[in-house]
């Protein structure tokens, strides 16, 4: 590989990280209200709390943003190292997405604090595999209006996206490997965000979604 292409790849990977980075939770909150997130309701910085402390409009905004910084990078970034595209397309869409939800979860703009991934990766997958996204989607929204806790739906979202993925995209290709293996690793990340909210759930502490300070979740 040319220093060309490496110097490419990084900075691709470096725009992709801060583009994720951008805490549009936070600044949301500071715009509307002149108010830090991470000292309201749960102190999450993500849609959820959003929603919480701000109001459902608010929420849909930041939610809508999260999606795109994860799009963007999986989708447009790519155009930066054209030459890698060319040949390693979902290769390279999966490194920059992931680099844009490591930035959502610990941006360096905020104390390295954000949300918990999953609207960033939602995403990416609707980049990268916008057809298993709508499976993870339909089961989010099942759990959520069965159980109206965030967290359950997005981790059985989460334990969706391999599955999908595999009943959705043709076997037998080296990018269908790559996206299952990716799948797996988002799976496993999105987990690793939520467990305190796990936690919660085993000692039957976690709350049901509501506006205000009565039924908070922590998200």
């Amino acid at each position: 590989m040319s220093v060309v292409l490496v110097l490419s790849l990084l900075a691709a990977t470096v725009a992709a990280y801060f583009l994720g980075a951008v805490p549009t939770s936070y600044l949301t909150g500071r715009l509307l209200r002149g108010i830090d997130l991470r000292a309201h309701g749960s102190g999450n910085l993500g849609a959820t709390n959003v929603f919480r402390t701000l109001g459902v409009a608010p929420a849909v905004f930041v939610l809508a943003l999260d999606i795109f910084k994860g799009f963007s990078a999986a989708h447009w970034l790519p155009l930066i190292a054209p030459l890698l595209c060319a040949s390693h397309r979902v290769a390279l869409g999966m490194t920059l997405g992931f680099a844009a939800i490591a930035g959502h979860v610990y941006s360096p703009f905020v104390g390295f604090r954000g949300g918990k991934g999953v609207a960033a990766a939602a995403g990416v997958f609707l980049a990268l595999a916008p057809k298993a996204l709508a499976v993870c989607v339909v089961v989010w929204a099942l759990l959520m209006l069965l159980t109206r806790i965030v967290s359950v739906a997005s981790i059985a979202a989460a334990l969706a996206l391999p599955v999908a993925i595999v009943l959705t995209t043709e076997a037998g290709t080296g990018e269908s490997w790559l996206l299952r293996g990716f799948g797996i690793l988002i799976c496993l990340a999105v987990i690793i965000t939520h467990r305190s909210n796990i936690g919660r759930l085993v000692r039957g502490e976690e709350k049901r979604l509501s506006r205000g300070g009565q039924g908070r979740e922590k998200q």
